[in-house]
């Protein structure tokens, strides 16, 4: 529920309304805007007699939220949020950084070969696991801790911020010693202790859709972090399970702009676990651009014909770097331009 104050309420008012709220039981955020303020209604549980509060002084109007998620909505905030992990790599602004990187983390070579080559043609951010939740338990599962310290070690070489996943409430607090952002992938988008968790540790977080739900789960699981008291929350279309066995997955291009319009997070593609075949790539990170994404995630290894995961939809470097290219296109086309790295900076210079 908001409550939206009417123009000129005075401070006095204001506090009025956030005072019985709190004595009704509920939580009260203030939200000053340039016009007037709103102040919204946290813990609405379906019993709150909105009668109460239509009645105070400086009250305009009150606006019930018709979403279960509220702190997510548009209706809660109307301003796009812009979530920066590292500087110069914001996510829902008018630069569209790019994060890529092998599937897992391998070999220190493999991993510092893939962080020079994806930043010399233009990514921002180095994504790569340490911890690999895999569909059997006989496929690598990644380095772990150590996996997390050569990353560590990539962004001392390259500058690159780093991605990635977090599988539990342990390694979310491993991850946020050594990443910049942590990432909760498909299978643990509705894990409602690791959401709890990340939002308390306060990191900026990556959360992907999971491959079977609606963007409704998607926001309600986004909720659960902003609820919990971090609201750098960075949504991800990931692509979802279908009936048609042609892809991997059905990279769902409609959910960037329906997020936009629900919510003020920004929403990011991923082409590569979208459709899980490497031609596929870059046609739909093309397309998830020109859709509005305020970012994508694509998967690069040095020699994805040895890579222990997911080498059939990563791109060589060579293709990668083409991309960025077309991407670079793409979104001058549509007034937005690429975050750029420190190296393909200094190229376009």
């Amino acid at each position: 529920m908001l409550v939206v104050m009417q123009h000129g309420a005075t401070p006095e008012q204001i506090d009025g309304v956030v005072r019985t709220i709190e004595e009704m039981g509920y939580q009260a955020r203030p939200m000053p805007g340039s016009q007037r303020t709103a102040v919204g209604l946290v813990g609405n549980d379906g019993r709150v007699d909105s009668s109460r509060i239509e009645a105070l002084e400086g009250v305009a109007e009150v606006i019930h939220v018709s979403q279960p998620y509220k702190q997510v909505s548009r209706e809660w905030q109307p301003e796009s949020t812009i979530v920066t992990i590292a500087p110069g790599v914001s996510f829902g602004g008018g630069e569209i950084p790019i994060i890529a990187g092998p599937c897992s983390v391998e070999s220190e070579q493999q991993i510092i070969a893939s962080a020079k080559a994806v930043r010399a043609a233009g990514a921002v951010a180095l994504r790569g696991g340490a911890f690999k939740p895999r569909s059997s338990p006989y496929a690598f599962q990644g380095l772990g801790k150590k996996g997390l310290e050569l990353l560590a070690l990539a962004r001392e070489e390259t500058g690159l911020a780093i991605v990635t996943e977090a599988m539990d409430d342990e390694g979310a607090h491993l991850v946020a010693e050594h990443a910049d952002c942590i990432q909760i992938g498909a299978r643990n988008m509705q894990n409602y202790s690791l959401l709890k968790t990340v939002g308390k540790i306060g990191k900026p977080v990556l959360l992907k859709r999971g491959m079977a739900a609606t963007i409704n789960d998607l926001l309600l699981s986004a909720e659960y972090i902003l609820a919990a008291g971090n609201d750098q929350v960075i949504l991800c279309e990931r692509g979802v399970r279908s009936f048609d066995p042609a892809v991997r997955n059905m990279f769902d291009l409609t959910a960037i702009p329906v997020v936009h319009k629900l919510s003020h997070l920004p929403i990011i593609g991923d082409p590569s676990h979208g459709t899980g075949i490497r031609g596929m790539v870059t046609p739909m990170a093309r397309a998830a651009v020109a859709a509005g994404a305020d970012g994508i995630i694509v998967e690069v290894h040095p020699t994805p014909e040895r890579a222990l995961s997911d080498g059939g939809q990563s791109l060589y470097p060579e293709q990668f770097a083409q991309l960025v290219g077309e991407l670079r296109l793409i979104a001058g086309s549509i007034g937005r331009s690429l975050a750029a790295s420190g190296t393909a900076a200094a190229a376009a210079g």
